[in-house]
């Protein structure tokens, strides 16, 4: 049995297209080796790579389809997005085309066509993809408000950079609302518009904006989000959620709490708290269950506890 002439180095770790191996140097009669797979047409895939991550999934079939981009649920999760978009994990990938092509029909493909503005497609990773502003308006259709809202803050959301190495948000309230003005007519811009309006800038994570949602649709007074807040001379804390008037104070506490040392600051941060006369809700995942009623219960009874009373 002839033994196949090893694959260029870059073409052994990843899908590769049948154009990218012939500009390597690799002849057509040694794409026709079975150590390669062809999950769909022109695309090559080694024996040795077992299960392939989404990127290099997805470049080789973005290079096969011309004029093409990664978008949707592909683009939702290549972005990383939080909030919870209904079939973001199928195995198919999404691409979107001008509405002056053809859809794209490929095996493990769902095709979209639609119109771009310039600045709607960039790359990422080598390949091209809807951009953020984009990608989050064309899942708009399928998710509901409050995570379509979700997802609006983790765009506007001001980094730090000691610790994410950039300084600007992914998108400002001004890109959000022009990228509805361009595609007023598109599925799902009613939710997204009314997702916009809710949406703020200062939320860190996906459950702090449920947790921010839940207590509005509540009907309880309207909480200030990661601002600094000054408990005492010198101390000054910046809680998730903070009632200054009543000098209520609410953090949402995820799985990094339980670690030891954060243990610590949490047991200090409520000292603060404490000392200033401010009561400190904490909320994990557990009260965010059923809508968050439990969560809704704990502030307002320690709202209640400071003189609030609803109108």
């Amino acid at each position: 049995m002839k033994i196949p002439r090893p694959l260029p180095e870059p073409l052994t770790s990843k899908p590769f297209t049948r154009q990218e191996a012939l500009d390597a140097g690799v002849t057509v009669g040694r794409l026709r080796y079975r150590d390669l797979d062809s999950p769909s047409r022109q695309i090559l895939v080694p024996h040795s790579i077992e299960g392939p991550g989404l990127t290099d999934r997805v470049r080789p079939l973005t290079l096969v389809t011309p004029f093409s981009a990664a978008s949707h649920a592909t683009a939702f999760l290549l972005w990383e997005f939080p909030g919870f978009l209904p079939g973001s994990h199928e195995p198919a990938v999404h691409i979107s085309r001008p509405d002056t092509m053809g859809r794209p029909r490929r095996r493990g493909v769902v095709g979209h066509k639609g119109q771009f503005f310039e600045d709607e497609i960039v790359v990422l990773d080598g390949m091209y993809i809807t951009s953020r502003a984009r990608t989050w308006l064309d899942c708009a259709r399928k998710m509901d408000i409050n995570e379509i809202t979700v997802v609006a803050d983790h765009l506007l959301r001001i980094p730090r950079p000691k610790f994410e190495g950039r300084s600007s948000p992914y998108c400002t309230m001004d890109e959000l609302e022009e990228m509805l003005d361009r595609h007023w007519g598109t599925p799902g811009i009613r939710k997204a518009r009314l997702a916009l309006e809710q949406a703020c800038v200062g939320a860190d994570s996906a459950p702090e904006t449920r947790l921010r949602l839940a207590l509005k649709w509540a009907g309880l007074p309207t909480a200030e989000v990661n601002v600094p807040t000054e408990l005492s001379a010198g101390v000054v804390r910046q809680p998730d959620l903070a009632y200054r008037e009543q000098r209520v104070a609410v953090e949402y506490e995820g799985v990094g709490h339980s670690d030891p040392e954060q243990v610590v600051r949490d047991i200090a941060r409520e000292e603060d708290f404490t000392r200033a006369g401010w009561i400190l809700v904490r909320i994990s995942k557990r009260h965010m269950t059923n809508d968050a009623r439990s969560a809704v219960a704990k502030v307002r009874r320690a709202l209640e506890a400071c003189g609030w009373s609803p109108k």
